[in-house]
């Protein structure tokens, strides 16, 4: 493969994690906006009469809140903050490319886990539905192997970028 051709597919590459990525953001940003409606009912009801309590609303808080969670936990790993701990002075460019694609091997094992189970755990709520809300349950156990699948996706980025640097003539 030629170097322009390498570089067209790593642009195409990185295109479609970078619009990923601002997909996720708008879900995220979206996702705490109506996270607002169901708390705030919950915090009006229980201490005004102008609205009845509604039961569904903590339920709906609290699916809203695992959503955002996953998608902030994406995010993390698609900005290298997430599963990122920093215990090592600055090495140099290959060592620390070697320390982080260990981490993201690490993380690579969770993103399995998460995709692996998750599956499972979807797959064993797909005719259930929430109690009060009446939600489907697997929209809301999605959320795990989504959030695997998307740790996969950014780590290829991550090992791409870290090999590049290994490769490197550079010291």
């Amino acid at each position: 493969m030629s170097a322009s051709a390498d570089t067209r597919a790593t642009s195409g590459w990185r295109r479609f994690t970078a619009g990923f990525a601002r997909l996720l953001d708008w879900l995220l940003i979206a996702t705490v906006m109506i996270l607002i409606v169901p708390v705030s009912m919950q915090i009006f009801s229980r201490y005004t009469d102008l609205i009845p309590p509604y039961i569904w609303t903590e339920e709906l808080a609290r699916f809203l809140f695992i959503w955002m969670i996953m998608l902030g936990a994406m995010i993390g790993v698609r900005e290298g903050s997430h599963f990122d701990v920093d215990i090592w002075p600055r090495l140099g460019a290959k060592a620390d490319a070697v320390l982080k694609m260990i981490a993201n091997l690490c993380t690579l094992v969770f993103a399995l886990v998460f995709v692996w189970s998750g599956y499972e755990f979807t797959a064993f709520s797909i005719y259930r539905i929430s109690e009060l809300a009446e939600l489907p349950l697997w929209v809301i156990h999605m959320a795990w192997p989504l959030t695997g699948i998307a740790w996969i996706v950014f780590l290829g980025e991550k090992f791409v970028d870290n090999l590049r640097i290994l490769s490197s003539r550079q010291p």
